[in-house]
């Protein structure tokens, strides 16, 4: 698959940087997950509003340090 180079504004990049979930994610990575949701609110819609509320809430609890590491998931799971 080929790649190309487009030229954004910088508050656009700002924008888009708020998006990222962890720090080395790729700016395709993260329209991608955009392009995503724009075609889940457009075929379900209610759903859709649930599941970004549910990221939103999810992104606080990582800002906050309140989440658990694979190798906690893990042992809780008995893995």
């Amino acid at each position: 698959m080929g790649t190309t180079t487009m030229k954004i504004h910088e508050d656009t990049k700002r924008m888009l940087d708020q998006y990222r979930e962890y720090k080395n994610e790729s700016y395709d990575e993260v329209i991608k997950k955009m392009i995503y949701i724009v075609k889940s609110c457009k075929s379900e819609p209610r759903l859709s509003k649930e599941t970004i509320l549910a990221i939103e809430k999810a992104r606080e609890r990582y800002k906050a340090g309140i989440f658990v590491t694979e190798e906690e998931a893990k042992k809780r799971l008995g893995l």
